[in-house]
């Protein structure tokens, strides 16, 4: 097996048997993550971007089982956020020096592509990124979108198991969520894609043909956590995803796509105190601090255990900083671009 992953350091490729024996047992983890931290420092350097998480609404019309911001999940405050609201937020980061922001909701009609397009113009005249992550929608939108100045868009596919994933996703197509990805690709976004692990009847070997997914779409961005159980959703008794197992998943991504941006999401650190700055040492260089606002992040609960819900986003900058600097990395200045 070190033969295997100093063959990767160097090809960047790895079949499915072997990403499925380093799933499932834990004997190789360390070689696995020294790996993609190397990899990680190779072409990223000891750099780690910041981009301003807004979620500017919790409404969705959607019913994924696993989602705690759910159609029929009853008993959350639902909001949206005007333009205003989400400016202001943005202006914040500006200040703070952040490059990027990322708007990001349920799948929520209100906002049509006319008023997305008026945020996203609004956004590029404070010189910033504009990431999306808005869920599903026609070429036509996406090509609105991407001509209004949005720069990235995040899908996740959450599985590529067929089965799995239209169990999970009550009348919805997996086949539309990859006309979605390929769509976002040829209309020119730095496309972001990426999984959720441990979801109940999800196997090692649907998880290493996801990360072989990644690769074959050849995603700019993937990011992934663990699955986390959502009160009043239909796998609110199940069992949870283990951080290990995703940080296994995230190593190996690193690995396979060695130039791609890879955020240390808050659901690892829903799960360990150190959650994010493990991440960072697995192949992570990204992070993305919640500045919607204490009224807000809160209510945009799709798991439990969400951290720094009660803090202003000047102060969840601030922490992010300090996330970065303990793990002996340098927060970027510059847009974080796949190809910088």
């Amino acid at each position: 097996m070190k033969n295997k992953l100093e063959k990767a350091i160097l090809t960047h490729n790895l079949d499915e048997e072997t990403i499925i024996e380093l799933l499932s047992t834990g004997i190789y983890d360390d070689l696995l993550f020294k790996a993609a931290d190397f990899v990680r420092k190779q072409y990223k350097d000891d750099i780690v971007h910041i981009r301003g998480l807004i979620e500017f609404s919790n409404i969705c019309k959607q019913n994924c089982k696993y989602c705690g911001i759910r159609r029929d999940c009853k008993n959350i405050d639902r909001y949206r956020l005007d333009k205003e609201q989400i400016l202001s937020a943005a202006h914040q980061a500006v200040l703070k020096g952040i490059k990027t922001v990322v708007l990001q909701s349920g799948e929520d009609a209100y906002f049509t592509t006319d008023k997305m397009a008026e945020i996203i113009s609004a956004l590029k005249n404070l010189d910033l990124a504009v990431t999306l992550s808005i869920g599903e929608k026609s070429t036509e939108e996406y090509r609105a979108l991407k001509e209004a100045g949005a720069d990235r868009y995040l899908l996740r596919i959450e599985t590529t198991d067929r089965t799995l994933y239209e169990k999970m996703h009550p009348n919805m197509s997996i086949d539309n969520r990859l006309r979605c990805l390929r769509d976002l690709k040829k209309l020119g976004y730095e496309t972001g894609t990426g999984c959720l692990v441990g979801l109940p009847g999800q196997s090692p070997e649907s998880l290493a043909r996801d990360i072989l997914f990644f690769k074959e779409l050849d995603a700019d961005m993937v990011g992934l956590g663990p699955f986390i159980p959502a009160p009043e959703t239909p796998l609110a008794g199940e069992k949870g995803g283990s951080l290990e197992l995703a940080l296994k998943v995230m190593a190996l991504t690193r690995l396979l796509l060695p130039d791609i941006n890879i955020p240390a999401t808050t659901a690892m650190e829903a799960l360990h105190p150190q959650g994010r700055t493990l991440a960072l040492n697995c192949g992570a260089n990204v992070v993305m601090p919640n500045i919607s606002g204490c009224n807000y992040s809160n209510k945009y609960a799709l798991y439990p255990g969400k951290s720094r819900l009660t803090v202003s986003p000047v102060q969840t900058i601030d922490y992010a900083e300090k996330i970065i600097q303990n793990a002996g990395r340098k927060t970027g200045t510059t847009k974080g671009f796949r190809n910088e």
